[in-house]
C-alpha cells in the first residue's frame, strides 16, 4: 500500500510520504473507534458482523457518549453478544479512556477470567495503535493494568470487587442455569451483591453498567433491575435492547424493525438466508421445553406456579400414537383484539373416544383478513366441517371475514370451486377469562383433551397464564372455543376445584384414580 501511495507522489521526499502514510493510518484507526463493532470488524477478519450486532454496537457507543448509563441487552444464547460486549467493548473503551477501570463479571471465575484474557490479548496485539501498552509487571490474569493506569478486573458475580474502583461494570450472564436462577437464595445473593458491592465501586466522574444475558426467571438479574429502576422510555434508567429469536409484537417495537415472525440473525448463518435462520430457530424451539424456549430464546420468562395447568400435565397429554377416529373436525377462531395482537386459530376434532384432540395451531399476529385466510386454509387442509367463532364479540364481523376469505381462496384456485365452505357456528363462552378457561383446564385434568403433537406456544400459554391476568392469550381463547364447540357440556357446569392431574388413559378406558406419581406432579 505504501509503494502505491508513494508512486502517486513522485515529487515528495521519503519523510513527507511517511508522515502522510502515518496520518492516513491514524485516521483509519480513529474511524474504527466509532463503536466497538466497527473496531472488531476492522481488526479481526473472523468477526462476523450482523444487523443485531450493529444495533448493540450503536447502543454501546451511546453509553460512552453519556446518553444513558445503564444498558441491558437480552438475546438468545450464541448470537455474538458476549464476544461483542464482554470482550471488544472493554478494549474499545480503554482505547478511548485509557485511565478507566473496567470490571468484567459472570457467573463463574473461569468465564470471567476467559473474557479478561481475551481483552488483554487485544491490548497486546492491537493496543499500540491506540497507545495502549501493558504495564510492566502486570502479569495477573485476573487483574491487569495498562501504562496509563486503566485496566480490567475479571471476577465472578458475588465477590472480588471490594477495594477496586470501577468506571464500567459489565455483567455477562450472571445466572449459571435455570436451577441457579430459580433458587431464591441464589437470586437474593446476586441482588445483594449488585446493590452492596458492585454499585459501590463505581466512580463519580464516569460510570456505566452494561448487562448482557439470556433470561431464566421473572426475578432474575434483568427482571429485578427493571422492576426497581424501570426502562428508559418509561422514565426509568435502563436502556433495553430486547432481541428475541422470533420477532413478537408483544415486546413492542422490534429494534431491528422485523415484522412479527421474522427470525433473529445469527453470526454463522447468512443474514439473507431466511430459510436457514428459520430452520435454526425452529430446531431450537423443537428441542427445548416450553419454558426454556420462551425464557432463553424469546427473553420472556414466566412463573412456574399458579397457572391453571402444569407443564407436566401438558406433556402427559401429548399423544401421537393412539388410534382414534375423528367424528367432527373443526377450526376455532379468537380474533385479535382486547389489547393484544395475536389471533387464535386452532384446529382439532372430537374423536370416537369422546375426547377433543387438538391437531393444529396457526395462531399469530394477524389482521382480520389474515386470520380469516389462515382459518379457511386450515379448515380446507383438515377437511373441517365447522368453524367455531366466539358469539360474545364480533360474531357478524367474523362471519363476513370468513366468507370473504373462502370466496377469495376459491377464486385464486387455492380451494377448489366444488368444495363447500364449512358451517360457521357461534359459541357463547362464559363471561370472564377465568370462567371461560377453567372448565377447559378441568377437561384437560380429566383427560378429555389431548394434544396430537407438541404445540410449544399453545402449551406455554396454558402453563403460564395466571387467573389474575386481565387478558388471556389468543391460543387459550381459541382452544377454549374449540372445546366448548365440540364438548358443549364443558360450558355448562359450575366451576369446582379441579381434581389432580392424571396420566392419559389409552383407548376408551375411563380415567383411573391418580397414582402416587401423578399426585406428585399435580398442580
Amino acid at each position: 500500500m505504501s509503494t502505491a501511495y508513494a508512486e502517486e507522489l513522485p515529487y515528495l521526499d521519503d519523510v513527507t510520504v511517511y508522515r502522510q502514510l502515518a496520518a492516513a493510518e491514524q485516521s483509519v484507526s480513529r474511524e474504527l473507534l466509532r463503536d466497538p463493532v466497527t473496531l472488531a470488524r476492522g481488526l479481526d477478519s473472523t468477526y462476523r458482523m450482523r444487523p443485531h450486532l450493529r444495533i448493540i454496537g450503536t447502543a454501546l457507543a451511546e453509553v460512552e457518549r453519556g446518553d444513558y448509563d445503564r444498558l441491558l441487552i437480552l438475546t438468545p444464547p450464541q448470537v455474538g453478544k458476549s464476544t461483542t460486549v464482554a470482550e471488544w467493548f472493554p478494549f474499545w473503551w480503554l482505547a478511548i479512556h485509557s485511565r478507566d477501570r473496567i470490571g468484567v463479571t459472570s457467573y463463574s471465575d473461569d468465564l470471567a477470567l476467559k473474557r479478561g484474557k481475551t481483552i488483554r490479548s487485544y491490548v497486546e496485539e492491537y493496543g499500540a495503535e491506540y497507545e495502549l501498552r501493558m504495564k510492566a509487571g502486570s502479569g495477573a490474569m485476573q487483574d491487569w493494568e495498562v501504562t496509563r493506569g486503566g485496566g480490567v478486573r475479571s471476577v465472578s458475580v458475588g465477590k472480588g470487587l471490594t477495594g477496586h474502583s470501577l468506571n464500567v461494570l459489565i455483567v455477562d450472564d450472571p445466572h449459571k442455569d435455570r436451577a441457579d436462577a430459580e433458587s431464591e437464595a441464589s437470586r437474593t445473593a446476586l441482588h445483594n451483591w449488585y446493590s452492596s458491592a458492585a454499585l459501590k465501586r463505581l466512580q463519580p466522574d464516569r460510570n456505566a453498567v452494561v448487562s448482557i444475558m439470556t433470561r431464566w426467571h421473572p426475578d432474575d438479574f434483568a427482571g429485578r433491575r427493571l422492576a426497581e429502576e424501570g426502562r428508559l422510555e418509561d422514565g426509568g434508567r435502563w436502556k433495553v435492547i430486547h432481541l428475541p429469536a422470533i420477532a413478537d409484537p408483544k415486546f413492542g417495537a422490534d429494534p431491528l424493525g422485523r415484522a412479527p415472525g421474522d427470525p433473529l440473525p445469527h453470526p454463522k448463518i447468512r443474514t439473507r438466508d431466511r430459510r436457514a435462520l428459520m430452520a435454526w430457530w425452529a430446531d431450537m424451539k423443537r428441542t427445548s421445553i416450553v419454558r426454556d424456549w420462551h425464557a432463553l430464546a424469546q427473553g420472556d420468562p414466566q412463573p412456574a406456579e399458579g397457572a391453571l395447568v402444569s407443564e407436566e400435565l401438558l406433556r402427559l397429554l401429548r399423544d401421537t400414537s393412539t388410534t382414534v377416529e375423528p367424528q367432527k373436525i373443526a377450526v376455532a377462531i379468537d380474533p385479535s383484539g382486547g389489547g393484544r395482537d395475536v389471533a387464535g386459530v386452532v384446529g382439532g376434532f372430537l374423536g370416537d373416544d369422546g375426547r377433543v384432540w387438538i391437531t393444529d395451531d396457526v395462531s399469530s399476529a394477524m389482521s382480520s383478513a389474515d386470520w380469516s385466510m389462515a382459518a379457511c386454509r386450515l379448515a380446507h387442509r383438515t377437511n373441517a366441517a365447522i368453524i367455531f367463532v366466539e358469539w360474545n364479540y364480533g360474531r357478524d364481523m367474523c362471519e363476513l371475514a370468513i366468507r370473504t376469505s373462502w370466496e377469495t381462496l376459491q377464486r385464486e384456485g387455492v380451494i377448489p370451486d366444488d368444495v363447500l365452505m364449512p358451517q360457521i357456528a357461534p359459541v357463547r363462552a362464559k363471561q370472564g377469562k377465568l370462567l371461560r378457561a377453567e372448565p377447559v383446564a378441568q377437561q384437560m385434568v380429566q383427560d378429555r383433551v389431548r394434544l396430537r403433537g407438541v404445540f410449544t406456544d399453545l402449551e406455554r400459554e396454558w402453563a403460564t397464564w395466571m387467573p389474575t391476568d386481565p387478558d388471556s392469550p389468543g391460543r387459550i381463547d381459541a382452544s377454549t372455543i374449540l372445546v366448548y364447540g365440540l364438548i358443549p357440556e364443558a360450558n355448562k357446569g359450575a366451576i369446582v376445584h379441579a381434581p389432580l392431574p392424571q396420566a392419559p388413559t389409552p383407548g376408551r378406558q375411563q380415567p383411573q384414580a391418580a397414582s402416587a406419581y401423578e399426585r406428585r406432579i399435580g398442580r
